[in-house]
């Protein structure tokens, strides 16, 4: 696609986008009405024109490109990049970017720095390109990867206390949620992050509390949903990209250790899945990251993250899913027995059965996008799934403004 192909497309999204009515002396219902299909329109018409102009994109990219967008990668070393990751990455320009405690336990100015370096060396503006997600936990609590006093934010349970106080109105902590996630946002993004894999939007129960505790904001399912719906929509507003995790549950102790088992009926499995479900009907789920736990009422040979049955089927057919599916990290104990599933074979299942991106750890990503593109060769990974997956992750990135220009 050219350049004045694109600029063209811009101005018409900054028209659609910035335009506004005079505001009328007096305004009757009929007007409120009319005023509000207008706005539908016009966002259904930004959506759309993103949406194509992502598909354009995506069908120009080379394979060797398509299989690096859609990999999320961790890193090596903090306040700069080693010299292996550099070249790793000139290799392979990965769609995301994730960073741990080990990463960022430094001033603020070298993780600016860190950050800065990391985005000009996978998003190549001489050659034009896609820049990467820059991705952290940051749940609040016990979960925050930064240095202490570095955007703290409550955890989630501290709410659950909260609602535990019959004296505090419910509205109220539902406040609280969005002013500190508002709050905390405005600071991770001014260090240069737009992705964060975060709320947990699991309710506290008997099979998941081992491994919860205060990540879960309460043992209701309504609240839960309202709690995580307040705490993407602080996040969004300082251009923060939320990942709704894990979906639809984990059971048991930390799947990093231990195999995760989601036990129970068809019925059951929607009941846990109902904040997922209630916060994608409202519109706030753009990423949402799948669970490796094993679910038989739904699948009864593959684990959710290289299940069709709960991507394709349960997450794109019956609750309308149109954002990415993010997998969490293969090398995770509950993934598979890893004598027989190694992390490159993992992800190309993974994205053969619907996932979008996956996370992968520097020793694995030159041979994860080798596995991925071997699987392009042979069939066993259809270029169009892969093209798929890069039209929704580029349409996140062309909304978000991380597209820099596309020759």
């Amino acid at each position: 696609m050219g350049l004045f192909k694109i600029f063209l497309m811009l101005l018409f999204l900054m028209f659609l986008g910035c335009y506004e009515k005079e505001p009328a002396e007096k305004a009757d219902v009929s007007e409120d009405i009319s005023e509000d299909i207008s706005d539908a329109e016009n966002d259904n018409a930004i959506e759309l024109a993103l949406r194509e102009t992502a598909a354009e994109i995506a069908a120009e990219l080379s394979d060797s490109q398509l299989a690096a967008q859609v990999i999320i990668s961790g890193i090596d070393g903090k306040g700069e990049l080693t010299e292996d990751m550099k070249s790793i990455f000139a290799r392979c320009p990965v769609g995301a970017v994730m960073f741990f405690r080990y990463n960022l336990t430094i001033e603020n100015e070298a993780i600016q720095k860190h950050i800065i370096e990391t985005v000009n060396f996978i998003a190549n503006e001489n050659e034009g390109s896609i820049k990467p997600f820059i991705a952290v936990d940051h749940e609040g609590g016990g979960v925050n990867r930064f240095m202490p006093g570095v955007a703290d934010m409550p955890a989630a349970g501290s709410y659950k206390k909260m609602m535990e106080d019959e004296s505090i109105d419910r509205e109220k902590i539902i406040e609280s949620i969005f002013t500190d996630s508002l709050n905390s946002g405005k600071i991770i993004n001014s260090l240069g992050f737009n992705m964060n894999f975060a709320p947990v939007a699991e309710y506290l129960n008997d099979d998941n509390k081992m491994f919860l505790e205060d990540r879960a904001y309460s043992i209701e399912p309504e609240f839960t949903a309202d709690a995580s719906a307040a705490f993407i929509e602080g996040m969004t507003h300082n251009g923060i990209l939320c990942v709704v995790k894990h979906f639809p549950g984990i059971a048991g102790q930390d799947p990093h250790f231990f195999s995760s088992t989601l036990k129970g009926s068809v019925e059951e499995l929607d009941e846990l899945a109902s904040p997922f479900a209630d916060l994608i009907s409202g519109g706030y789920v753009q990423a949402l990251m799948v669970s490796h736990s094993a679910i038989p009422a739904r699948d009864g040979d593959n684990i959710a993250s290289l299940s069709r049955n709960v991507m394709e089927t349960w997450l794109r057919k019956e609750l309308g899913f149109k954002g990415i599916i993010i997998c969490d990290d293969f090398s995770m104990e509950a993934a598979a027995n890893k004598e027989i599933l190694n992390t490159e074979t993992a992800v190309v299942l993974s994205l053969a059965a619907g996932a979008d991106m996956v996370m992968v750890w520097p020793p694995d990503i030159t041979r994860t996008q080798r596995a991925i593109l071997a699987a392009l060769n042979n069939g066993n990974l259809p270029r169009e799934r892969l093209r798929e997956a890069a039209e929704r992750i580029i349409f996140e990135k062309l909304r978000m403004g991380l597209v820099i220009r596309h020759l």
